[in-house]
């Protein structure tokens, strides 16, 4: 078997396609989305604007930007077929990524550009995903709570419309803004593990429902997608700022992971953190209630775990953009069991414009294992085992 390879445990240090969509300056706390730094694009850009930059690699003009917004709107309808298909898996109590999954993956069946592989037409399909998927989680919402489903409105803009869709009355530009926020911190952020998985399935040449099934299914995984939602049951667990010194001593005595805390390429600060903790500031104080109280838990538990991380010589590990995202989503309505596929709605832009470039000059993603097995076993039958 020759001489053992190097492994490279997770693909850790490995680079496997070149990319002008993003990059993450780890070490520097820096984000930037085709050569723009994500604090520019979260203070003065929108989603839309964002989706136009990943796919065409510039900013639209003011007709570019408005056309792009009006084909988002018109396509998002979520057809009846479909609708069936979430109602039918809300009552059975599915999770609501398998939902997203299934659902994303039946609207293929009905997508008429399905075999044409141009750019173009690539690009086009990657806006029904992106401009449905919003929909899809909003009739889940209402499904779950045994409400009627708000068909989309098209004087609002993509985030305002979600949230018009899930609670049936028209955001304020505040709230709009924030769910907007999200939606742009989310975008795009490099080879991760839904978009490699992405990346993989695109490059048999799959069509790109597949490969959005595909980055669906592994953000669902806890240790990528869900991090959101468990940093929101932790500090329902801690209850309250005066209880999270103790709580922090426990859980790191116990070897316990503090949710929300640590990234694998973010040596530093997470830059999408410091814009979401800015925006979660403004969102304690405008909404208070359970938002408050949470933004109260989160900051002070930031303050004490880098104290005490700090003590163990663990100061790389910071907040990331899931530690505060929760605040925000509970101010806006949206319960925790919905908060990862908001995530997977985000990011189906990044996982599409990805593999639009990436298929491009496409190679069968087909790497190696190493064999440490026995050899030359020989095989006894079944009648003498």
């Amino acid at each position: 078997m020759g001489e053992k390879p190097v492994i490279n445990k997770g693909l850790e240090g490995i680079y496997v396609a070149e990319t002008k969509l993003s990059y993450i300056d780890g070490e520097n706390s820096r984000l930037y989305y085709v050569g723009y730094s994500i604090e520019d694009l979260a203070k003065y850009s929108t989603y839309e604007e964002v989706a136009f930059l990943l796919y065409y690699y510039r900013l639209p003009t003011k007709s570019e930007y408005e056309l792009f917004k009006a084909v988002m709107r018109e396509s998002r309808e979520v057809p009846d077929e479909v609708l069936s298909i979430v109602r039918n898996m809300v009552r059975r109590r599915a999770h609501p990524m398998d939902i997203l999954r299934t659902a994303v993956s039946s609207l293929s069946a009905l997508d008429p550009e399905i075999d044409q592989r141009s750019r173009e037409a690539d690009i086009r399909k990657a806006l029904r995903i992106l401009s449905k998927a919003p929909s899809i989680i909003a009739a889940m919402y209402r499904f779950s709570r045994g409400l009627d489903y708000i068909e989309p409105r098209n004087d609002l803009d993509h985030a305002a419309n979600l949230i018009y869709m899930m609670h049936g009355k028209k955001p304020s530009e505040f709230e709009a803004k924030v769910l907007d926020t999200i939606f742009i911190l989310h975008a795009e952020h490099g080879m991760n593990a839904s978009t490699f998985a992405s990346l993989v399935t695109a490059s048999t040449l799959a069509d790109i429902y597949a490969a959005v099934v595909s980055g669906i299914s592994a953000l669902k995984g806890p240790l990528h997608g869900g991090a959101a939602e468990a940093a929101y049951w932790q500090y329902k667990e801690i209850g309250s700022p005066d209880n999270v010194e103790a709580w922090v001593k426990n859980a790191l005595d116990k070897k316990r992971r503090i949710m929300g805390m640590g990234h694998r390429v973010y040596k530093s600060y997470d830059p999408r953190a410091k814009i979401m903790k800015e925006l979660d500031r403004e969102v304690a104080s405008k909404f208070g209630g359970e938002a408050a109280q949470l933004y109260s838990i989160a900051t002070k538990l930031e303050e004490v775990a880098l104290r005490e991380l700090s003590k163990r010589g663990k100061v790389t590990i910071q907040p990331n953009v899931d530690f505060y995202t929760p605040i925000a989503y509970t101010a806006l309505g949206i319960p925790p069991e919905l908060f990862t596929t908001i995530f997977a709605a985000s990011r189906i832009v990044g996982w599409t414009a990805k593999v639009i470039e990436y298929v491009e000059n496409n190679r069968l993603i087909r790497p190696l294992d190493y064999y440490i097995g026995e050899l030359d076993k020989k095989y006894v039958p079944l009648d003498q085992r």
